[in-house]
Formats: structure tokens, sequence, C-alpha cells
């Protein structure tokens, strides 16, 4: 099926919503990793997001160049076109772009797809992302205002960070204390500057303990109930319920089943997921390797093994591993077996 419309990537949310499962987006770096999640989404017969980071970016316009808007625009147009191969639709999205970014990153982005709809047709992007996490809320619901009236206009959807992912990603870095939970008050002041609809759709990422990177079970603190608090104090206040929010669960790894549960319950409808598929691939790379080593390797005086060590004989077995942990994420937040496509 092809990238999913502006329509049916609401469509896509409005579902999730209502019927109480997320959308797992997961984090690619090379066209391998985009086959990856195709042939894990279909599999697990779910619909999904597809996203790409400031590093993500950079890496596809060449490890040597980072010219990050060019990149995106390449990750675009290569899912764009191998997506129509299979049954499933996946919408595309730019993630975590900090304040220094925008300028190199989300804005030529946007600049292009204003170009594309003037021209009657969709946008590249069905929603990016602007963290502002690094800088007072104040600002970022400034810059947030300002990014919501372009995004609207090109019928794309924004996502909005508030509060503070602990760890690192893409160089994005914070510290892991008590500046991770969002409050009450700092959602009232989201849905005070942006609306609840009105002003263009977007998406919330609200902190509640959430880190970046790699962590066991256990080793991060969730407060997935602070999700229901805050949807519930904002449906008192703006009578806009039950759930007013569409919200994003950030820096899931090392979460427990339950709390991913609680917190799609409470209104999550996408969650990222990248450490996990990194590992998913590398992991069965390594694996190869080791047992392959004397077809991969020159050992000898020998030649090795041609299609051993033929990049496409391991690269399918690394796109297989990472496909197996993305149907497992569509198990995890209930999307699977629930596309209509």
């Amino acid at each position: 099926m092809p990238v999913a419309t502006p329509e049916q990537y609401a469509a896509m949310l409005d579902k999730a919503k209502s019927n109480g499962f997320a959308y797992p987006a997961f984090n690619v770096s090379s066209s391998q990793t985009i086959n990856s999640v195709l042939q894990g989404l279909t599999e697990a017969g779910s619909d999904g997001i597809i996203q790409v980071t400031t590093g993500g970016a950079d890496y596809f316009a060449g490890h040597t160049v980072k010219n990050r808007a060019a990149g995106a625009i390449a990750f675009a147009k290569f899912a764009t076109e191998v997506a129509r191969n299979y049954p499933v639709t996946v919408a595309l999205h730019t993630d975590h772009c900090p304040k220094d970014a925008l300028d190199g990153f989300v804005m030529p982005l946007i600049a292009a797809s204003e170009e594309e709809v003037k021209a009657g047709r969709n946008p590249i992007f069905q929603s990016h992302m602007w963290d502002g996490s690094a800088v007072p809320l104040t600002e970022n619901l400034e810059i947030a205002t300002e990014m919501l009236k372009r995004t609207k206009a090109i019928n794309a959807i924004l996502e909005v960070e508030i509060g503070v992912v602990g760890g690192e990603e893409d160089g994005v870095s914070h510290d892991i204390n008590e500046h991770l939970y969002t409050t009450l008050d700092d959602a009232i002041a989201t849905v005070e500057a942006l609306g609840l609809g009105e002003q263009g759709r977007y998406m919330a990422a609200l902190t509640f303990g959430n880190v970046h990177g790699v962590y066991k079970p256990g080793n991060v603190k969730l407060q997935p109930e602070l999700l229901k608090t805050i949807q519930d104090g904002l449906t008192a206040k703006y009578g806009h319920g039950p759930k007013p929010l569409d919200l994003v669960f950030h820096g899931g790894s090392g979460s427990t089943d339950a709390e991913i549960a609680e917190a799609v319950a409470n209104g999550v409808v996408k969650m990222n997921i990248d450490t996990d598929t990194q590992y998913a691939f590398t992991r069965s790379i390594a694996g190869y390797m080791l047992s392959n080593y004397e077809g991969v390797l020159k050992l000898d005086g020998e030649v090795g093994n041609k299609k051993v060590y033929d990049p496409r004989a391991w690269g399918k077995v690394a796109e297989s591993a990472m496909a197996a942990r993305v149907l497992e994420s569509t198990k995890q937040l209930g999307s699977y077996g629930t596309s209509t496509s």
C-alpha cells in the first residue's frame, strides 16, 4: 500500500485511541531497516509509523556528508516507493529535533512539503517532532505554536515533548532525575497555547519517568498512572475527553508489559521503538559472522565463500531478526492484526 495520506494517518490515530491500542513507531537508518519494519508489520498484519532522527537522516545522506535534510528526503522517497509492495499502511515521521537542529532538519522538510501541497500533492512526511525539552516550557510552546500553524497548513501533525526524557538519543541528552515527570500544570499550559485540535492536530510526548537507552526491567521508574491524572485533569478543566490528548511514549526500553499497557490505556497512540530493534538487527549479524567465520574470512590462504560473505546473505538474516522484534512490538501495543489495508 502507498504511504498514508494525511486523512488516513489521522484515521489511524483515531482508531488506535478509540480501540485502546497504540502504533509502534520505528526509528530507521538504512534501506535494510526500512525493509525490516515493512516485513515485520506485514507479518503482524499491523499498520505503523516509520521515523528518522537527525542522526539517522545524516546517515541516510552519507556519513561523510551529513546533510540531514537531504538524507530525510532520501529516506522518505525510498520508503514511499517500497511501501507500495506491502499490504499495510505506514506513516512517515521525523523524530527528535532540538532547537539547534530546526533550521537544518525539520524546517527545510516542512518547506519541501509546502511546495508539494501547493502542487496538489500530499506532504512528504505525515508528522514532525519538535523536541523543546531542553528549553524553558514557555519558549518550547512559543516555537510549537508557530510550527503548528505550518504543519496544519500542509495537513500534517506536530509532535511536541512536554517534559524531559532522560538518557541520550542522537545527541539529545538529559539527566535522570525528578524533572522526568510532566505535571498537570505543564499540560494545561500546552493546551492553552496549542488548543485541542482547533489550531491544528498535535501529539504530546508527556514524560512519566521515560528514559532513552538500554535499561533492565525495574531500573526505569515509570509512573504511567500520571498520564491518567493529567488526562482527567484536562477533561475536568476543558470538558473535552475522556482522553483529550493524543499521547506518545518515548524511552520504552526496559518497560514492563503492564506499564506499557497502562500507558496505552491512558491515551498513548504512538510508542517509539529504537534500542530493541537496533539490538535485534546487530545481534543477528554478530551471530551470523561467528557461526560462519570460515566463509566470511579468508583464512590460511583460502578465499572464503562468496555466497556467505555477500552482504545480501547476512542482510536477510538481520532484516528478518529485526522484523521479528517489530512483530513483537505490535503484540505489546495491541496493533497486531488491526490493519484494514
